[in-house]
C-alpha cells in the first residue's frame, strides 16, 4: 500500500545527491550571510575606533571575499535546489501518468479526467516544491548555529538566549502548522473536482444544448464551485493567521535577543564593534526564522498533496495482468463461457475464426459489461474469454487488446488531421482504405479540434470506426458503430465493413438491421444469456423477440 510519506520519501531518495550538495551550497551561503556582521563589527573594532587604514583596508577586502563567496555559493545553490524541484515534479507525473495508461486500468475509477489532471500537475508540483524547501530549512539551522556560536563568542548570555529560544520556536513553528495541513488536502481535493466537473461541462455542451440542460450544469459547477471557494478560503485563512502568528513569534524573539545586547553594550561588557555585530546578527535572525514557516507551511501542502498522489497510484488495478501472449499467428477463435456479471448470467458463446458475427443484446447494460469483458477492462464475475483457446486472463493485457480490439461506442478523436486519427494505432501507415470502408466524407489532411467538436456526431462516429478498421486486429468487436448515420450510408457502411474485414474475426454488438443483414451469423443475448441464433433473415421471420428487438432500435 503506497502513503503519502512513500511518496515524499522516494522522492527525497531519488534526488538525494542534488539535495546534499545544494543544502551544502546553501549552508555556505547562509553561514556567509551570518558572518557579514561579524566582519563588520570586526572592522569597527579593529579600524574605525583605532584609525588604521591597513586594518581598514584588510576589513574592507574580507568583506568582499565573503560576499563573492556567498552570491556564488547561493547562485549554484538555488540552481541545485530548483533541479530537484523540477526533476520531483517531472517523475511524479510520469508515474501518474503511467498509472493512468496502465493497461491493466483502475486508476480513472470514480475520479473524472480533471481531477486527474488536477493531481498530476497541482499536487504533483507542491510534492517538488518542498524538494526546494529543504535545503533551505536545512541551511536555515545551519544560520541558526553559526548565529548562536558567534554570539557566544561575544557574549555568553546573547548565544545562551538563541541556543535556549530558538528550539521552542521551532516547535511553535511546527504547531502553527497543523491547521495548515488538515485544511490543504480538503482545499485541493474540491479544486480538483471543480476542475473534472467543468471538464465534463465543456466536453458535453452539445449534449447538453440539445437536451436543454444547460441551467443544470451550470448549477451543479456554480455549487462544485462554491464549495471549492469555501474551502480555499479556509485554507487561505489558515496561511494568512499561520503568517501573521509566524511573524508575530519572530518578531518578540528578534526584540528580545536586541534588548539583552543593548543591556549588555551600555553595561560596557562588550564592544560598539561588538553590539554592531550583535544587532546585525539578531537582524539576520529574521530571515532564517522566516525561513523556518516558509519550509513547513511548504511541507505541509507537500505531504498532504502526496496524500492524494499516493491514493492514484494504490488504487487497485482493473483487472488482472497475465504474463502470456496470444498464439501466433492469431486465428480469432473467440469463446464466452459461462461469462457472469452486470447483465450476463452465464453467457456461452462460440465465434468461429474469420466469422462475422452479429450479437444482438436489448438491455444496454449488458452490452457494455460484454464489450468490457471482451476489452479487458472488467474481469467478470464469474466464467471466462478464451482467444483460440487460452483464457484472457492468462494473456498480458496489452498484448490481449492487441489481438481483440473492442472499438467502444463513443467517439473519442484529438486534435490534429483525420489521417492521424485513423493511422493513431498503426502510425505509417495509409489511411485512405479505411476511410473509404468508414463511408468517412473527410479527407485525410482535414484538421480535427480537440474531442473531434470541429466534426458532426456522424462523422466523428465514421472516422472512429476507420481508425478500428485501421488498426487490423486478429478479432475486431464494433459496439453500435453507426447509430449516428442515416440509413443509407449505414447501408453502404455494412458492405463495405463486411470486404474489408473479410477473413478477419469481426463481432457487431448491435441492433441495427442494415449490419446485420450483412453478418454470416446472429446471436440473440436475453435475459444475460444466448437464446437463439441463426441468420438476420430468418430470425426476423421466426423470432418474436429478436424481431421486437431490432425492428424496434
Amino acid at each position: 500500500m503506497i502513503r503519502g510519506r512513500d511518496v515524499l520519501r522516494a522522492a527525497i531518495r531519488d534526488h538525494r545527491r542534488t539535495l546534499l550538495a545544494a543544502s551544502a551550497l546553501l549552508v555556505a551561503h547562509q553561514a556567509g550571510e551570518a558572518l557579514v556582521p561579524v566582519v563588520i563589527g570586526f572592522v569597527i573594532d579593529a579600524a574605525v575606533t583605532t584609525g588604521s587604514p591597513g586594518a581598514l583596508l584588510g576589513g574592507l577586502a574580507l568583506l568582499g571575499v565573503v560576499f563573492a563567496g556567498l552570491s556564488t555559493s547561493y547562485r549554484f545553490g538555488a540552481r541545485r535546489a530548483w533541479w530537484a524541484d523540477v526533476n520531483a515534479d517531472r517523475d511524479l507525473r510520469l508515474r501518474l501518468t503511467r498509472r493512468v495508461l496502465d493497461p491493466r486500468g483502475g486508476a480513472e475509477a470514480g475520479r473524472p479526467p480533471g481531477e486527474l489532471v488536477s493531481v498530476a500537475v497541482g499536487d504533483a508540483k507542491r510534492v517538488g516544491v518542498a524538494l526546494f524547501a529543504i535545503p533551505d530549512g536545512v541551511a536555515a539551522v545551519a544560520a541558526l548555529v553559526v548565529v548562536a556560536v558567534a554570539l557566544l563568542r561575544i557574549s555568553l548570555p546573547l548565544g545562551l538566549l538563541i541556543l535556549l529560544g530558538s528550539p521552542p520556536l521551532l516547535y511553535l513553528v511546527h504547531l502553527l502548522g497543523r491547521p495548515l495541513e488538515r485544511r490543504s488536502g480538503p482545499e485541493q481535493e474540491r479544486a480538483a473536482r471543480a476542475s473534472g466537473v467543468a471538464a465534463d461541462v465543456v466536453g458535453g455542451i452539445r449534449v447538453l444544448k440539445g437536451l436543454g440542460a444547460e441551467d443544470a450544469a451550470v448549477a451543479r459547477y456554480t455549487r462544485t464551485s462554491q464549495e471549492s471557494l469555501a474551502a480555499t478560503l479556509r485554507a487561505t485563512g489558515a496561511h494568512a493567521t499561520y503568517g501573521g502568528a509566524i511573524l508575530a513569534a519572530n518578531g518578540l524573539f528578534l526584540a528580545l535577543v536586541a534588548l539583552v545586547g543593548g543591556r549588555l553594550a551600555a553595561d560596557g561588557a562588550i564592544s560598539v564593534g561588538e553590539l554592531v555585530a550583535a544587532v546585525g546578527l539578531a537582524q539576520f535572525l529574521l530571515g532564517p526564522l522566516s525561513v523556518f514557516g516558509w519550509v513547513n507551511g511548504a511541507l505541509a501542502q507537500a505531504r498532504a498533496s502526496a496524500d492524494r498522489v499516493a491514493a492514484v497510484l494504490a488504487t487497485a488495478p482493473a483487472v488482472e495482468g497475465g504474463t502470456c501472449r496470444p498464439a501466433e499467428p492469431v486465428r480469432g477463435a473467440v469463446t464466452l463461457r459461462g461469462l457472469t456479471g452486470d447483465g450476463l448470467t452465464g453467457l456461452e458463446l462460440s465465434i468461429r475464426p474469420g466469422e462475422l458475427l452479429g450479437v444482438v443484446v436489448p438491455d444496454p447494460a449488458a452490452a457494455s459489461a460484454l464489450a468490457h469483458c471482451l476489452a479487458r477492462e472488467a474481469d467478470p464475475a464469474a466464467g471466462a474469454v478464451e482467444l483460440d483457446g487460452r483464457d484472457l486472463r492468462t494473456l498480458d493485457p496489452a498484448a490481449a487488446r492487441a489481438a481483440v480490439l473492442v472499438a467502444a461506442h463513443e467517439a473519442h478523436l484529438f486534435s490534429g488531421t483525420v489521417a492521424e486519427n485513423v493511422t493513431a494505432v498503426r502510425p505509417g501507415t495509409d489511411a485512405d482504405p479505411a476511410l473509404a470502408a468508414a463511408h468517412a466524407d473527410q479527407p485525410g489532411e482535414a484538421v480535427v479540434t480537440a474531442r473531434g467538436r470541429s466534426l458532426s456526431g456522424g462523422q466523428r462516429q465514421r472516422v472512429a470506426l476507420a481508425r478500428a478498421l485501421a488498426a487490423d486486429a486478429p478479432v475486431l468487436v464494433l459496439h453500435d458503430p453507426t447509430t449516428a448515420v442515416d440509413t443509407v450510408t449505414e447501408a453502404g457502411i455494412a458492405e463495405r465493413l463486411r470486404e474489408f474485414r473479410d477473413g478477419r474475426t469481426t463481432v457487431l454488438l448491435t441492433t441495427s438491421p442494415a449490419l446485420l443483414a450483412v453478418t454470416d451469423r446472429v446471436v440473440l443475448v436475453d435475459g444475460g444469456e444466448a437464446v437463439v441464433e441463426g441468420s438476420h433473415t430468418d430470425l426476423v421471420g421466426g423470432h418474436e423477440g429478436y424481431r421486437a428487438a431490432v425492428l424496434a432500435s
